[in-house]
């Protein structure tokens, strides 16, 4: 059965399309009109093995926030349509990735509940990146975005690092890891006492 999603979404703010394939190949077709972001959601694709596309088109001329967290939103709506009713997932992953001098430590589950632990050290003063600019502190509005749409517990943790472009990119590529482990099928049941994720 494939794991698969298609999602649109529309509003007075953002125009957004997603697809994606749980058992891709890492392949990414990503416009969101904001390179910084582009980037990262390249690593997302690279490094969890799905196959994304997205394309969006916002309101930049205001800032980058909203398209950010919007595409969070359907990103995490298509990975739950794409997750189905998680028959035979391992649902738990745990992993830490390095990037040089920042290290971060990131663990999910598929539970059906959302919920963000966020302890991830950016300057008091947000770095900018690109043009249009990327706010550091957005990486933390599309990760809590991705999660209470698509239903899944996510805790990261800044171990160390100083730069950070370092810690943001290190991030995405923690989760893409952690979710690669995650939806991976090796059994055949749910895994939960309750029967249903």
């Amino acid at each position: 059965m494939a794991r698969q999603a298609q999602r649109s979404r529309v509003t007075k703010e953002t125009t957004i399309e997603v697809s994606l394939d749980l058992d891709g190949t890492g392949r990414s077709d990503i416009a969101t009109g904001i390179g910084f972001f582009d980037h990262m959601l390249d690593q997302l694709a690279r490094h969890s093995g799905l196959d994304l596309t997205v394309r969006c088109t916002g309101d930049l001329y205001i800032d980058t926030h909203h398209s950010v967290e919007d595409t969070g939103i359907l990103l995490g709506a298509a990975l739950a349509e794409a997750l189905g009713d998680k028959v035979g997932v391992r649902r738990f992953a745990s992993v830490r990735v390095p990037l040089d001098e920042a290290l971060i430590d990131l663990a999910l589950d598929l539970s059906g509940r959302p919920y963000l632990h966020w302890e991830v050290d950016h300057p008091v003063n947000p770095v900018l990146y690109g043009t249009p600019p990327f706010d550091a502190q957005l990486a933390e509005e599309f990760f809590r975005a991705v999660i209470t749409s698509a239903g899944i517990t996510l805790h990261v943790t800044t171990v160390r690092g100083r730069n950070t472009h370092h810690i943001i990119e290190a991030t995405f590529k923690a989760f893409a890891r952690a979710l690669r482990d995650a939806v991976r099928v090796e059994g055949h049941a749910i895994p939960s006492t309750k029967g249903v994720l």
